[in-house]
């Protein structure tokens, strides 16, 4: 594997590589089946925008959010296009068991070579009622982590010693090459892992920018240099909503807002609109929340948000930005990639 695939060529006249994030949302009046066709037609006209990559994230139990099987739409979309990288951003390995994982990225390898990546995650992704049923047992601890990441590893490369238990079973398809492994996180903990291991890393700056430059320092002091890596590469995911003007993206944005808002409340649902956001009657203290979450949304025109990003990126010292756009319908979402992707200047 070479630092190459990591890196990636940026393309247009960026000098740093933009990616996307995909969650699958799914708005008020649209069904699950229809987000994803619309994930589709994302990844499609990603490829042509030039964007680098598409991850998917993994989430269960969110009515608002269909992407709780990343390997089966990792492998549409990877279908769906030639060039983009996909993968995935990412699984939750403490939901599954690392053999099926090995065999899931495995199978996806064989099928489109070069363009697949692995994004790790510790959290569950769920409330842990979720995870229980997922891995079908009441004792997931998330400080396995790094024992888990191990065994997913010598699963796809073949490598366990021979005294290991596991030494005589064979992750089937493996080739002589794997996908890439990404390590995902939040805080401190996948950033030092991932460091330790030499492998990249991308760090959630779209739920939690307080954490984003003591989690990267964290990881550039902990870097050993490795097989996959000779040097730190960090990507942060960034949310971001573009449109003709602030005052409508404002208005594209204040639906996320209130999704989290309902989240936090333990009511999740399917994604607001912008109309339902102008009629619900925030009370003072979920004022504050919103502009709290707004503050960690890039938004408004395109100017301005290649303005947020570009501030971002100096000063967070990020190696790639991966942005994610929660809005409502496919229609805003395809046009706030498209304006960010011209004024990021991938695309002409």
């Amino acid at each position: 594997m070479t630092t190459d695939i990591i890196r990636g060529v940026p393309r247009g006249t960026a000098d740093t590589p933009l990616s996307i994030l995909e969650l699958a949302t799914v708005g008020e009046g649209s069904t699950p089946a229809e987000s994803l066709r619309a994930s589709t037609e994302l990844a499609q006209r990603a490829e042509e925008w030039g964007y680098h990559r598409i991850w998917v994230a993994e989430h269960h139990g969110m009515p608002g959010v269909a992407s709780s099987s990343p390997a089966v739409i990792i492998a549409h979309l990877a279908a769906a296009t030639r060039t983009i990288r996909i993968g995935s951003g990412g699984v939750m390995l403490p939901n599954h068991a690392p053999l099926v994982i090995a065999e899931q990225f495995g199978t996806l390898h064989a099928l489109h070579p070069g363009r697949i990546d692995l994004g790790l995650g510790r959290a569950p992704g769920t409330d842990m009622a979720t995870a229980n049923a997922l891995r079908r047992s009441a004792e997931i601890d998330p400080d396995e982590f790094p024992q888990q990441v191990a065994e997913l590893t010598a699963f796809l490369d073949g490598a366990f010693p021979e005294e290991h238990p596991y030494a005589r079973i064979q992750a089937i398809p493996r080739a002589d090459d794997r996908p890439p492994i990404w390590l995902l996180g939040s805080s401190g903990f996948s950033a030092r892992l991932a460091g330790l291991l030499g492998l990249p890393f991308a760090f959630a700056h779209h739920f939690s920018a307080a954490n984003t430059e003591p989690a990267l320092d964290l990881y550039r002091s902990s870097f050993r240099p490795s097989e996959v890596l000779s040097e730190p590469y960090a990507l942060i995911g960034v949310a971001a909503v573009a449109a003709e003007t602030e005052e409508e993206a404002l208005r594209q944005a204040m639906p996320g807002a209130l999704s989290w808002l309902r989240m936090r409340r333990g009511q999740p649902g399917l994604f607001p609109s912008p109309e339902a956001a102008e009629a619900y009657a925030f009370t003072p203290m979920e004022l504050d929340f919103v502009r709290e979450r707004l503050s960690n949304v890039v938004h408004g025109d395109a100017e301005g948000v290649r303005a947020g990003l570009d501030e971002l990126r100096k000063r967070t010292g990020a190696d790639e930005l991966m942005v994610t756009t929660m809005v409502h319908g496919a229609e805003a979402r395809l046009r706030s990639y498209e304006l960010i992707a011209k004024v990021h200047g991938i695309t002409s």
